[in-house]
């Protein structure tokens, strides 16, 4: 399979673009390097990539591409409701117009491996699991822009979605501002942790494990087009609080103050079941431990780095 990938040299994409490589699928990212990054400097030991410093907005050069391709991966984002904010018309060229020129270009020969994120479902019922048939509640206008695109790509009959949890774990461009990233970050560097809203549950996933699903839907895509998929880690639908106990596992010193006054501005609280793919053989390997555990292991580095998208 010949795969684009855009927003290849990102937080997830540098954990997947290697693992496709290292599979023998022939790969091309398109990437801005808005951060400066150089995350996929190992991959051009494989004959099988290519790099193509551009933007998704240059519709003319995506348009003159996107017909050489069997799968299109749209990783390029303004990802979480906190950057989307800092530039709204930006976000919504990015998010939404250069997925709708997708849509208008791609031929149904074609197939798009949507990441959407598990976010739409907003505020779930309580202690109910949303599932793909769940009533959509986006709250976020990053939220609101991925279930809108989603329908389009699904509309167009074929495409996958795949609706992520909230992603964790080191990658070679490594995000700080992911909320179990952040939280060890801070346990580490100061010993404490504020929580705000603390009984807000959501679901967590790694990154690895967020690349092993778009390999596996490569591998499955003829039964897999055309629906939609929850993946996230099945062990881990947990509380703010919860998740700062699980830290405190690894660092025992780490002081958890649940504030009483004030508010979080991300209202997002649900429980997420990963039944439907699981049942059809992929299922998460990586333990929250274990990224924690890499995390804290990686700190002396990421530390010394910018490493967010706000």
């Amino acid at each position: 399979m010949n795969i684009l990938i855009t927003g290849g040299a990102g937080y997830i994409g540098s954990v997947l673009t290697p693992l496709l490589l290292q599979n023998d699928y022939k790969v091309t990212v398109i990437d801005n390097l808005m951060y400066k990054q150089n995350s996929l400097l190992d991959c051009f030991s494989f004959k099988n990539f290519t790099f193509i410093k551009s933007d998704v907005c240059n519709f003319d050069e995506i348009n003159s591409l996107i017909p050489k391709f069997d799968i299109i991966i749209p990783l390029a984002a303004i990802v979480g409701a906190p950057a989307c904010k800092i530039n709204p018309a930006l976000s919504k060229l990015i998010n939404e117009d250069s997925n709708l020129n997708l849509v208008k270009n791609i031929s149904k020969n074609q197939q798009i491996i949507f990441p959407t994120t598990n976010s739409g479902y907003g505020i779930g019922e309580k202690n109910k699991y949303c599932d793909e048939n769940s009533p959509l509640n986006p709250l976020s206008d990053y939220a609101k822009s991925k279930v809108k695109i989603e329908k389009l790509f699904l509309d167009n009959s074929n495409a996958t979605s795949l609706r992520l949890a909230t992603v964790f774990g080191v990658s070679p461009r490594m995000r700080l501002d992911l909320l179990v990233n952040d939280f060890v970050f801070k346990a580490m560097k100061d010993n404490y942790l504020v929580l705000f809203e603390e009984n807000f549950r959501r679901n967590y996933i790694h990154v690895f494990d967020v690349s092993n699903a778009f390999k596996f839907t490569l591998e499955n895509i003829k039964n897999m087009s055309g629906q939609i998929y929850n993946v996230g880690l099945s062990s881990a639908n947990l509380t703010k609080l919860q998740l700062a106990n699980k830290i405190k596992e690894h660092i025992p010193s780490l002081s958890i103050h649940s504030a009483k006054i004030g508010s979080d501005p991300d209202k997002r609280d649900y429980l997420v079941s990963n039944e439907k793919i699981e049942k059809i053989g992929w299922s998460a390997i990586n333990s929250l431990d274990d990224g924690i555990q890499e995390i804290i292991n990686s700190y002396e580095i990421i530390k010394m780095k910018a490493n967010s998208n706000v």
